[in-house]
């Protein structure tokens, strides 16, 4: 079904990888810190779909034409920065501060399927998550075995350590929020939420 010796070193080389900060990791913290950890499953559930999608097309080799054609990239990468930077801009003119428990009508501009979709984005429109993931694959798959279930377990692996991580940020961005939330702090939390916001949309467009 797969090589036993390959998933042993797969599994810690992508746990290492997915630790790292990254776009996505401070996206995760970004939200968390804004609008809390459960709001920002959407963004999740939205890069996890992302990841699956560039780790499959990488493998199937749909990946070499994104290569061999790198304006795809840019539309992505522009378009999803500046929709990201826009979203920031919001953050850091808002009047009132992004509650935890605030509901979808108090946010129109961070809704359930925005924030799945900034998710997504941030995933597929980062060349150098589709160049890692192409070069980081191929060696973990025995030409000797099946394919679909070698990819299946090496997808659902990624989507796992990818969905640990990103909690984990997310988290330490909620505990940063409650702090920011005390006194006289309250408009630092959405210039702050603000400026990392921009910050990954300019990562995401000029990276």
């Amino acid at each position: 079904m797969i090589d036993i010796t390959l998933l042993s070193i797969f599994i810690p080389t992508f746990l290492f990888v997915s630790a790292t900060p990254g776009m996505c990791m401070t996206l995760a913290m970004t939200l968390g810190m804004s609008i809390g950890v459960r709001r920002t499953l959407w963004m999740m559930w939205g890069e996890l779909l992302g990841v699956a999608t560039v780790a499959i097309l990488s493998i199937l080799g749909v990946a070499k034409i994104m290569l061999d054609y790198p304006e795809i990239f840019y539309l992505f990468k522009y378009v999803g920065g500046a929709y990201l930077c826009y979203l920031g801009i919001q953050l850091w003119l808002t009047k009132h501060t992004f509650s935890i428990h605030s509901s979808d009508s108090n946010q129109p501009h961070l809704t359930k399927q925005k924030l799945a979709i900034q998710g997504f984005v941030s995933a597929i429109a980062n060349p150098k998550g589709w160049a890692f993931i192409i070069s980081l694959l191929p060696p973990f798959i025995n030409t000797d075995l099946p394919l679909a279930p070698q990819l299946s377990i090496l997808v659902s692996i990624i989507l796992i350590s990818e969905f640990g991580f990103m909690m984990l940020y997310a988290t330490g961005g909620k505990t940063l929020g409650r702090i920011l939330q005390q006194g006289d702090k309250l408009a630092w939390l959405n210039r702050i939420s603000g400026a990392l916001m921009c910050g990954v949309g300019l990562w995401l467009a000029l990276g």
